[in-house]
């Protein structure tokens, strides 16, 4: 049986098979049941089963990769890099200077990365649990527009796997706003790592989405959004917004800094004001 599933498996490899994913996905699960079986079938697993595990789950991540192609592996790659980066970032706590801090505890600060720019990184406290942010963040992001109105709109361009997106976010013309018209291609990546929450991304090309007449095309740098849980009170979330962008453009580098950290704290209002708003409303009905 074991050998007869390998050359199911072999067979995948062939030219006029590559694309029958089904094949080879029942190719993958035959080897796993397979393989339980004989390790349940002795006292223990042998030196041979170890070998062939091994060599399987290696199997298994190559056969994974084949399933997408050049372009979606370079999208997924350049997801895996932001979120890296990004928290890299994040992890290093020197140089960090306040910008602007609310008296209900939100505040904003920025740094000079080498090779990046400057960074601002937003800090508050949301009296919300995180899968509800999760939610309106990832799930619903889409939707930001109805209630942020630093945001026209934010489309899902193509899926990659469970974890990577592309998008195109518009940013909303505001009256009085010297910042004129902006749009952004990224790829976002995100994950869930025990009780913490990534939401990571960077500028990406996408050939369907070009440039639009009277918009710049402005670039997110590695940038994201972390949520975490209070210690000690799971009904409130920790929320880390690192911000990276370059508006491109002539702005002076002082509106630059002013519109960053305002952008940050009109954000954090509100999403609050929405959260409550949702809420209120479904325990209406």
């Amino acid at each position: 049986m074991l050998l007869a599933t390998f050359k199911l498996c072999a067979g995948s490899s062939y030219r006029h098979l590559r694309n029958m994913k089904g094949l080879r996905q029942q190719a993958l699960m035959a080897i796993s049941q397979e393989l339980s079986k004989r390790a349940l079938g002795g006292p223990t697993p042998s030196t041979w089963i170890n070998q062939v595990r091994r060599r399987s789950s290696l199997l298994s991540s190559r056969l994974e990769e084949s399933l997408y192609s050049d372009q979606d592996m370079a999208y997924l790659r350049q997801g895996e890099e932001a979120m890296q980066k990004a928290l890299g970032i994040l992890g290093n706590q020197d140089g960090w200077k306040s910008e602007t801090e609310r008296a209900n505890g939100d505040k904003v600060m920025s740094k000079v990365v080498p090779d990046v720019g400057k960074v601002f990184r937003l800090e508050v406290v949301v009296d919300q649990p995180m899968e509800r942010l999760y939610e309106e963040l990832v799930e619903r992001m889409e939707d930001m527009g109805d209630w942020n109105p630093n945001v026209k709109e934010i489309k899902v361009l193509q899926k990659i796997g469970k974890d990577t997106i592309i998008t195109h976010e518009t940013a909303a013309e505001i009256p009085g706003n010297i910042v004129g018209p902006r749009d952004f291609v990224s790829v976002r990546c995100a994950k869930r790592r025990g009780s913490t929450c990534v939401l990571a991304g960077m500028a990406t090309h996408f050939g369907d989405m070009p440039e639009q007449k009277g918009v710049i095309r402005a670039e997110h740098g590695p940038t994201c959004m972390v949520l975490h849980p209070v210690t000690g009170n799971p009904s409130k979330t920790k929320l880390t917004w690192l911000l990276s962008i370059d508006l491109k453009g002539w702005l002076p580098k002082a509106i630059i800094n002013q519109v960053m950290s305002q952008t940050q704290v009109e954000f954090a209002n509100h999403l609050r004001k929405h959260l409550v708003s949702s809420s209120t409303s479904a325990v209406s009905c």
